[in-house]
C-alpha cells in the first residue's frame, strides 16, 4: 500500500517539476519570439552596448541602447547581495548557535514578515527614510544606486537568513557534542565547522538574492533616479525591470520600442541564467 502511495506522489512530482520546466521554457521562447524584430533592426551589439536610450526623438533617429541599464541592474544587485551576505550569515549564525529555541520561535516570524511585505510599501519607507538620509548628508537628490542597493539589501534578507539558518542548525546540532567533549569553544567550532560546512547553503541562498534582486522593479525604481546615463555609487540610474515597467504602458503594441522593451526582459533572462550558471558552478566545486 506504502508503496504504490509514493509511487503516486513521485509521479505527481515529477509531473509538476516537469510542468514547471515547461513554463520557464514557454516563457522564454515567447519573450524571444518578441525580442527578434529589435534585434534584426537595431542589432544585438548595438542592442546591448549601446549606452543611448532614445526611444521617441524629436530631433535625429531614434537609439536602443542599453548597456548603461544593464550595469546599472548589475552594480545595484551587486551592492545589495554584499550587505545582505555579510548580515544574513551574521543573522542565521545567531540564530543557529547562539539563540535558544524561545527567541527563535520569536523571531522566524518576523523574518517571514519581512519577505512578505509589498514593494511598493519597501519603496515608500526607501523613499522617505533612506533617500531624506542621503538628503541630510548633504546631497542635492538622495535616489542613487546605493539607495537602491541598501533598500534591496533588506528586502532579500529573508531570502539569506532562512535558508542559512536552517542548514547551520542542523550542522550544529551534528557538531556540539563532539566538540563540547574535545573541549572546543562554541566560536572555534562555528567558524572552523559550521560556517565551512555551510557553504553550500550560503551559495543556494545568494542564488536566490540575486534572482530576486534582479527582478526587483517598484522599490527601487522608487529610490534610484531612473536616469539612463552610466550608474555611480551616488548618481541616479536606472535598472532594467524599471525600463520596463515605466515604458511599456505607454508603447505602441508591434512598434520598435515595444520590441525592444521585450528584447530588454530577454537579455534580463539570459543574465540571471549566466549567474546562476556560474554559482552552481562553483558550488559544485566547492561540494568536490
Amino acid at each position: 500500500m506504502h508503496t504504490s502511495l509514493d509511487k503516486i506522489v513521485s509521479r505527481i512530482i515529477k509531473l509538476l517539476a516537469a510542468i514547471t520546466a515547461l513554463l520557464l521554457v514557454f516563457i522564454t521562447l515567447f519573450i524571444a519570439r518578441e525580442s527578434i524584430p529589435a534585434f534584426k533592426q537595431i542589432g544585438v551589439a548595438d542592442f546591448v552596448f549601446g549606452s543611448k536610450w532614445y526611444p521617441v526623438a524629436f530631433v535625429g533617429e531614434p537609439s536602443y541602447g542599453i548597456f548603461n541599464m544593464i550595469v546599472a541592474t548589475l552594480y545595484v544587485s551587486a551592492i545589495a547581495v554584499a550587505i545582505a551576505l555579510v548580515v544574513g550569515v551574521g543573522a542565521a549564525v545567531f540564530l543557529s548557535c547562539q539563540a535558544n529555541q524561545r527567541q527563535r520561535n520569536l523571531l522566524y516570524p518576523f523574518i517571514d514578515l519581512l519577505a512578505g511585505i509589498p514593494s511598493v510599501v519597501y519603496g515608500f519607507v526607501g523613499l522617505m527614510v533612506i533617500v531624506k538620509c542621503f538628503e541630510n548628508l548633504g546631497r542635492s537628490a538622495g535616489e542613487s544606486v546605493l539607495a537602491g542597493g541598501i533598500l534591496l539589501s533588506i528586502m532579500i534578507l529573508p531570502f539569506m537568513i532562512s535558508a542559512c539558518s536552517e542548514t547551520m542548525l542542523k550542522h550544529r546540532e551534528a557538531y556540539e557534542k563532539t566538540s563540547s567533549a574535545l573541549g572546543v569553544s562554541k566560536w572555534y567550532m562555528v567558524t572552523e565547522l559550521i560556517l565551512p560546512a555551510s557553504r553550500k547553503s550560503i551559495l543556494v541562498s545568494m542564488a536566490l538574492a540575486i534572482g530576486r534582486a534582479m527582478g526587483e522593479t517598484m522599490a527601487v525604481m522608487m529610490v534610484i533616479g531612473n536616469s539612463t546615463k552610466f550608474p555611480t555609487l551616488l548618481g541616479k540610474a536606472q535598472t532594467i525591470p524599471a525600463l520596463i515597467a515605466l515604458e511599456m504602458g505607454m508603447v505602441e503594441v508591434n512598434s520598435l520600442h515595444y520590441h525592444a522593451l521585450y528584447a530588454a526582459g530577454l537579455v534580463l533572462m539570459l543574465l540571471l541564467f549566466a549567474i546562476n550558471a556560474i554559482i552552481m558552478s562553483v558550488k559544485q566545486k566547492v561540494l568536490e
